[in-house]
Order: structure tokens, then sequence, then C-alpha cells
């Protein structure tokens, strides 16, 4: 079973998984729609992308300030959680996101993409960040799960 990483945003969603051993993250992709408070295909699309990928749990970023605090991001955040959790079953993690989007910058950076490329990819990396993050503080919880 893999976990499933998203990078919530007003008009995208960032998506990411773990391999089956939950040793690794890759992006799978970013699902944009045009409206934000139009949400019913964004979910259809992560119900489909549980079932095939056989995802367990899901961890959602939480657009924390900088200082900690909560803003109309985190409600908006939670919010949605919410939906998820009612419309697939699954637990819903909530993993602090403060820097990921700078880091999946430096990523892009990396990897030779320009500015102009960002929008097509950063997302996606951002929700790889926050997955890979998760998976890092929480790894050996995980293992014991799966064998108990």
């Amino acid at each position: 079973m893999r976990i499933l990483g998203l990078d919530y945003g007003s008009k995208t969603v960032g998506v990411a998984v773990t391999d089956p051993l939950r040793l690794t993250a890759q992006g799978v992709e970013i699902i944009r729609r045009k409206h934000p408070v139009k949400i019913r295909k964004t979910i259809a699309r992560i119900k489909e992308l549980i079932e095939e990928y056989d995802v367990e749990k899901i961890v959602l970023g939480l657009p924390l300030n900088l200082d900690g605090t909560a803003g109309e991001r985190v409600t908006k955040t939670k919010a949605f959680g919410e939906l998820l959790k009612a419309k697939t079953g699954l637990e819903i993690i909530f993993e602090d996101e403060r820097l990921t989007t700078v880091e999946a910058q430096e990523i892009l950076i990396d990897l030779g993409k320009s500015e102009e490329e960002w929008d097509e990819y950063i997302d996606m990396v951002a929700a790889v960040v926050i997955l890979e993050q998760y998976m890092a503080s929480h790894g050996e919880e995980d293992k014991e799960e799966k064998e108990d």
C-alpha cells in the first residue's frame, strides 16, 4: 500500500506517491482547475489515483505561516482535507509545508529548469518534498503499522 502526497492550492493540486515499500516518493501530476471553488473534478481525479496506486492514506501539506501560525490558507486546506476524508474514507495526515516551495524551486534549478518552466512542475515537486518530509519523520512508525 502506498501513501499519496498532496500540495493543495487555490488552482492546482500537486500529486506525489510513494513506491510500494515507502522508500521513495515520485511526482505524479498536477491537477489544475479553472475555478478555485469548483473541486468535484479534483476529488474525482484524486479518487482515480488512489485506486490506480493502491493508496491507503494521504499526506496533505499544511501551509502554515513562517512563524507557525495558521492563516486563511490553513483553514481552506483543512476543509479540503475533511472533504477528502469524507469522499475517500482514507486517513488524512497534515504535514507542515513551510518552505517546501522554496525547496522545490531549488530542485528545479538543480535540474536545469528555467523559471518559465516552473509552473509545469513546481506543485508536483512540492508534493514530493512534502511526502519525503513525512516519510523522513514518520517512516519507522509506518513500517511498524505495516508489520502489525
